[in-house]
């Protein structure tokens, strides 16, 4: 059966059968902070994003919402060039930017553990949430909640992490699924 044969199968069994249940899921995007000026490291924290990382944050987030990918909730590092780049994402999202929830720890450097209980935090009725941080973090971060991650993470680099969980007390390391990674690069 020709492949356009396959995928319009597949599309009608999943829109059209009956009684399909869909299974639950909790959905978490990583995002790396976008392209930042490459001077002021004696002054890290205020360091904002160049006109490219600008660029790049604005072509992911229109991608995303190409995929109708948004936020119920946005958490950043506090760190300008974080704050920059998730405003843009909510911009282009939709997403109220003064709703920004800061978290000191994704500026100075969280644990898988610190950020799994962030998680099981959060109120069910977040579906999707958006956490924008720096490297080496973000990546350590993806590593470890999903079985398999060999890749980079370079700037503005964003990742979709599936949990097939009801309830966000119930996500935990290795057990998220990738679903997507984005760099500027590939879009």
């Amino acid at each position: 059966m020709p492949d356009n044969m396959l995928l319009t199968a597949w599309i009608f069994i999943c829109i059209f059968v009956p009684n399909r249940k869909q299974k639950a899921m909790k959905r978490v995007v990583i995002v790396r902070h976008a392209k930042s000026v490459p001077y002021g490291y004696d002054n890290d924290f205020y360091r904002d994003l160049m006109e490219r990382g600008e660029g790049d944050a604005e072509k992911i987030s229109q991608k995303l919402k190409s995929l109708n990918i948004s936020p119920d909730l946005v958490i950043a590092s506090p760190a300008v060039r974080a704050m920059h780049t998730a405003t843009i994402f909510c911009n282009t999202l939709g997403y109220q930017s003064g709703k920004i929830q800061k978290e000191d720890v994704l500026y100075s450097g969280m644990t898988t553990q610190a950020f799994v209980d962030m998680l099981q935090e959060l109120p069910d009725s977040v579906e999707t949430v958006f956490v924008f941080g720096h490297n080496p973090t973000v990546y350590y971060l993806v590593y470890n909640l999903v079985k398999y991650f060999n890749s980079d993470m370079p700037t503005c680099s964003t990742v979709v992490l599936d949990f097939s969980v009801e309830k966000w007390s119930e996500v935990s390391a290795r057990g998220g699924m990738l679903a997507l990674q984005l760099t500027p690069k590939t879009v």
